[in-house]
């Protein structure tokens, strides 16, 4: 993917990178025991440790910990067997220890690398830079009138992988591939639910413009970005900002901002600090994570296919185009239902009816693949209907849509309803031959122009309610007219 702006200067390229950061999947917090259930009650889940009360000591969360190893190792990367727990120093109203615990210097993870699927079926490699765990900052809420701020510290403490990329991203699109790549590995890994809408995955965007082959200009932060369509629009309204100021003459401010989704802009929040401003230094409450290889090994050995591998694995296996086996293994659960209704039915028609039947009608009705009324179990039986001649693909796409309004099985439906095909030749060649004797005229026309015999095929399909076998038909319809 190549994605340029056009100046009045020459032609502009944007590099991106970003930080993503991630909520590990842990009923604990990363230094407490307190829940961090999502939604609960303002100020219910929020221990001493969280609320930064003098004299409460930190314990590192063991279960965090061995999720960030398995992350790393899921995205191929280093693991660090000594990492550092940093206190990084600002002031936010809703952090009451007036630092927040994180990774700087010696990160758990480090370098590692994520795989894009490019739309045009070649991949690009995108480089990650570390994953390090830090706690999250709590919530300060603005909107319930009084003129007043209030905080709730549910959030205060809780577990978060921040997984940096290298500036590789050379396209708005591309960072929600990579968005949604990332996304993928977390939710196969079982690390993090990826989901934006409850806060548990959002992103900063790193974003700069440069003339094509000259030194990385200097960028701004787009803070929390919540929603992969908003990514790519930030990151262009952004690229497209600097451009027209140093079109202008004038010169980038590195600071943060914020994308307003409503104006579709981004604005100044604060300028930006550098890493010294913030006066890292080891927590002395906590002492450097130590990890053994046997640890390590023990969880690489748990680790499930993941996406890439699976995707290999679907085009060798079933022979599935890159594309295809791409969609089916994006979410694990859209795997895991493929590969059982696939078991009953030829596997590249069970891609094809996952892909566009079902998904069109689950988007339609708003339901993910978990709530799908059709089973994969039901899927692959319809797929084998098909395989024996049962039903015709036109019979059965009538058929898969009682299946998806009741739930029933498709055995059910045909037997119920006498949805078979008609495959009996005797009773085809009665229909084809009145056809023949009451239409002379549009006999005339086949004689002189076979390529219009079709008439008679559908005829014959309007007069067996769609169920006649339309290969059948046409050799019949044929053999009659002499054609």
């Amino acid at each position: 993917m190549s994605w340029t702006i056009e100046g009045n200067t020459g032609t502009w390229e944007i590099v991106v990178g970003l930080e993503v950061h991630a909520q590990v999947s842990s009923k604990a917090k990363l230094f407490s025991g307190a829940a961090t259930e999502y939604g609960a009650e303002p100020n219910t889940q929020v221990s001493p440790v969280d609320a930064g009360m003098p004299g409460m000591l930190p314990v590192v969360n063991a279960r965090c910990v061995e999720l960030a190893v398995r992350t790393g190792l899921g995205l191929k990367a280093e693991i660090n067997k000594v990492s550092v727990f940093e206190r990084k120093n600002y002031f936010y109203p809703d952090l009451p220890q007036g630092y927040q615990i994180s990774q700087y210097q010696h990160p758990i993870v480090g370098k590692g690398e994520l795989i894009l699927d490019m739309p045009d079926g070649t991949q690009r490699p995108i480089g990650i830079t570390r994953l390090h765990l830090e706690q999250d900052a709590g919530k300060s809420i603005h909107d319930q009138g009084h003129d007043t701020t209030l905080i709730d510290l549910n959030r205060s403490g809780v577990a978060l992988m921040e997984i940096v990329s290298e500036p590789d991203i050379r396209d708005p699109e591309e960072a929600v591939l990579y968005m949604r790549k990332l996304r993928s590995i977390l939710r196969y890994l079982g690390t993090c639910d990826g989901n934006m809408e409850e806060g548990s995955l959002r992103c900063d965007a790193n974003v700069s413009v440069r003339k094509p082959g000259e030194p990385f200009g200097t960028r701004c932060e787009i803070k929390n970005v919540n929603s992969m369509r908003f990514v790519a629009r930030a990151i262009e309204y952004e690229a497209r900002r600097q451009v027209d100021i140093l079109e202008s003459g004038g010169s980038i401010d590195q600071e943060t901002r914020l994308f307003d989704s409503v104006k579709g802009e981004t604005r100044s929040m604060r300028s930006k600090e550098e890493a010294h401003d913030y006066r890292y230094f080891p927590d002395p409450d906590l002492l450097p994570l130590e990890l053994t290889d046997g640890f390590i090994e023990e969880i690489r050995a748990s680790l499930p296919e993941l996406p890439d591998e699976k995707r290999q694995r679907f085009m060798e296996e079933y022979g599935l185009s890159s594309y295809d086996a791409g969609v089916l293994v994006a979410e694990r659960e859209t795997s895991a239902y493929y590969e059982e209704a696939a078991k009953l039915g030829d596997p590249k028609q069970a891609a094809n009816w996952i892909i566009t039947e079902l998904f069109g009608q689950l988007n339609k009705a708003g339901k993910a693949i978990t709530e799908s009324p059709i089973t994969a179990a039901n899927l692959g039986k319809l797929l084998s209907l098909i395989k024996d001649g049962t039903l015709s693909g036109r019979l059965a796409k009538d058929v898969f849509a009682i299946m998806f309004e009741t739930g029933q099985a498709p055995d059910r439906i045909v037997e119920e309803r006498g949805m078979k095909q008609v495959t009996d030749t005797t009773a085809i060649e009665a229909i084809v031959d009145k056809l023949i004797a009451d239409n002379p005229g549009q006999v005339a026309t086949v004689q002189k122009n076979p390529k219009v015999a079709g008439w008679f095929t559908g005829q014959v399909m309007k007069a067996t309610g769609g169920k006649a076998n339309p290969g059948v038909v046409n050799e019949i319809v044929a053999k009659k007219l002499g054609i």
